[in-house]
Formats: structure tokens, sequence, C-alpha cells
């Protein structure tokens, strides 16, 4: 059976986009199926075997498709924090207000998200955060501490807080927004004496309001926190 007739102003690529999104909204593709063969597809679709692998490497790029050497084309897992990776791509481009704007949403979100966080979290991901709390200040004890690594844990912390939330959709969206914003931290880290320590002070009164379960307390730490990486953010424009 032949897709639904394109819109006349759509090119042959969008056709294929939109025909292959089809299928997956509509159950006939779901998380790990293969795609039919590209003859069979195209015809489906009704383009040229050109505009089908330049619709389906587009998706790939967007990690609604992978690929399988030998063994043809597959939807992925449709895992959020894949899908939302373009969005950090976005924030990463240099001299846009966007990685502003979004570093404000990522405030407004995350912040919401922490304080889910209180209410959800357990023991075992509270010992996960105070244990990588714990190498960091043992980096900090180094004379030469490597920020790199030190932005690494950052990283990690925020993502076991978004995971904590009990939500994957937020928590795949925000571990993309936080990722963008690590050049920011870096370069704070390295232009501004004590940046780092002032996170890490932030880091304990998070995970301090989170051992007490106390989700305002965990969203004022949030807003706070990343209030300071939102402005200086700004900066680098």
């Amino acid at each position: 059976m032949r897709g639904p007739a394109p819109h006349p102003t759509a090119s042959q690529t969008d056709v294929v986009i939109d025909g292959i999104k089809a299928m997956i909204l509509s159950g006939e593709l779901g998380p790990g199926s293969r795609l039919p063969v590209e003859k069979d597809l195209a015809a489906r679709l009704g383009v040229s075997r050109g505009p089908l692998r330049e619709g389906v490497r587009a998706l790939v790029l967007l990690g609604v498709l992978g690929t399988r050497r030998g063994d043809g084309t597959y939807v992925t897992s449709l895992d959020p924090a894949r899908l939302f990776e373009p969005v950090g791509f976005l924030a990463d481009l240099p001299g846009r207000d966007d990685a502003v704007h979004l570093a404000r949403v990522r405030r407004v979100l995350e912040v919401e998200g922490v304080g889910r966080a209180a209410v959800e979290i357990d023991d075992a991901t509270l010992r996960e955060l105070r244990t990588l709390l714990d190498s960091v200040d043992a980096l900090l004890d180094e004379p030469d501490h490597d920020l790199t690594a030190v932005i690494d844990a950052d990283l990690r912390f925020h993502a076991v807080v978004h995971r904590a939330s009990g939500n994957p959709v937020l928590a795949g969206l925000l571990d993309s927004l936080a990722g963008s914003t690590a050049r920011a931290r870096l370069w704070r880290a390295i232009r501004e004496d004590g940046a780092v320590r002032v996170a890490q002070a932030e880091h304990r009164a998070i995970l301090a309001a989170l051992e007490a379960h106390d989700a305002d307390r965990a969203r004022v730490h949030m807003a706070a926190h990343l209030m300071g990486v939102e402005e200086y953010a700004a900066t680098l424009l």
C-alpha cells in the first residue's frame, strides 16, 4: 500500500521523513524494527532511491534510525536521551543567543526536576551522589587539579539528579541541555579563581536538601546554582 499523497510543496526527502515518521507513529514500526528493503520502501513512499537515502540519513542523525553494517536500517530504541541530542548541538553552536535561551529553559526545568527528585530519590542514589562529590573533593585537594575531570563529575552529578526525578523524558532533555553548558563551566573555572569550589559547595547544598527530602530547599539551591552558569554563558556570546 502506498503512503498518503505528499504535499505539493514538500521535497522528496521530506516525504521520506514524514512517511517513516507516520509508520512509527501508527505502530507499524516500533523500537528495534527493521525498515523495509530500499526498493520496497521507495516504491511505497513514491520517491526515488536518492531522496530515500537522504531522508534515512537525516533520521539517523536525529537518532530515530540506526544502521547495522550488512544488516539494514532499524528504528532505534527511541530513547529520549538520544532523541534530544540535537538540542545540545544547537546550544553548543558559538555566538548564538540560543545558548542562553536554552540555559534559561534548563534552569526552569531542572529546578522542577530536582524538586521531584527530592521526593523520589532513594538511599542508593543518595550514596551515589555522596561518593561522586567526595571524589571531587579529592580532585580539588590536588595542587593542579584536572578541570576536565571536575566538569565530568559535575555532569554526572546533574545526570544522577535528573534520573532521580523519575521522569525519563525530562531527564533526557536535561542531560542534553546540561552537556551543552560544559564549555561555559570550563572557561568559568579557568578564568574565575575559586569558581570550581563554589560550584562544589552549591552541589553539597543541593545534596543536603535531597537527603532531607526537602523539595522547596532543593529547588532554591538548584536555581541559585544554575543562575551563575546561565549568567556566565551570556558573557561568552
